[in-house]
């Protein structure tokens, strides 16, 4: 947060660490008064630590963000005072609650063996892993696409019951090789987003947090987790959908709400899709 407030290119901020966004060139780091100021600013959406649950174990934990521009009709007048001022800055804060559609940037960090970069202005996905002798994140994979067929999924299977029938068809197919591919799937699941989803990226495959009967809409956030991560997969070749919706589209009502996804590899996805679209 305070490397970000010191570009001086940015306006709010929100995290899954923060209950509300926040203003980032206010007069303090704590400070959740929105200042909007002249000049450039974007708005940054990010899960400083996916997979923290999983750090005792050592497993790989990763950083999600996403960036996007700045509504220009959001203007804050320094002299307003009381519910005036209220009503700017629920104008401005909703800056945060941008479809992934709106995104100009989305990247991922993923802490491992080394530390990767995954960034995506809009015109492809690039990886660069740290150079810890210089100290620069170096090009390391250029313009990676994610192969279109795949043969591996990486889903908690304990959930498979509780799931919506159309992908739990889809699924138990992959595992018995019955499915549109004809191959028979393996299951590769970490439990780490950032660490599912780059080896996805490379390798191909499905990775899913889908909606189940104790939780509806999934437990991934739309706004720093689903969106970001669904603009990288689209930018490498692949899809992201809830099953019966494109999660880019998806407008934000609130900035912790939660989405189903599944996302990966083209073809596999497009078998989940066209599942739910014949149980219509």
């Amino acid at each position: 947060k305070r490397a970000l407030r010191f570009t001086g290119r940015l306006g709010v901020l929100a995290s899954e660490e923060e209950d509300v966004p926040v203003d980032v060139i206010g007069k303090g780091s704590e400070s959740q008064e929105i200042v909007i100021e002249e000049g450039e600013r974007y708005v940054a959406v990010f899960d400083p630590l996916d997979g923290s649950s999983n750090v005792d174990a050592g497993i790989p934990t990763g950083t999600i963000i996403g960036i996007y521009e700045h509504d220009e009709n959001c203007v804050f007048d320094p002299e307003c005072v009381g519910e005036d001022c209220s009503e700017q800055e629920a104008v401005c804060l909703a800056n945060t609650l941008q479809p992934g559609t709106n995104l100009v940037a989305a990247a991922y960090c993923l802490y491992s063996s080394s530390t990767f970069l995954a960034l995506t202005l809009g015109n492809g996905v690039y990886i660069f892993t740290l150079d810890e002798q210089i100290g620069e994140f170096v090009l390391s994979k250029p313009d990676v696409k994610i192969p279109e067929d795949c043969k591996i999924y990486s889903l908690n299977e304990a959930n498979l019951e509780k799931w919506d029938a159309p992908l739990q068809k889809v699924v138990q197919g992959w595992r018995r090789g019955t499915g549109r591919s004809g191959e028979r799937f393996s299951s590769r699941y970490i439990g780490s987003m950032v660490g599912d989803v780059h080896r996805t990226l490379l390798y191909g495959g499905v990775f899913g947090y889908p909606g189940d009967t104790k939780n509806p809409n999934g437990k991934l956030r739309l706004l720093y987790e689903g969106a970001p991560m669904s603009f990288i997969v689209e930018q490498a070749g692949g899809l992201s959908t809830t099953g019966k919706e494109r999660v880019m589209e998806i407008q934000p009502e609130f900035v912790h709400q939660r989405v189903p996804i599944i996302l990966g590899s083209k073809n596999a996805v497009q078998e989940v899709i066209d599942a739910y679209a014949a149980e219509k």
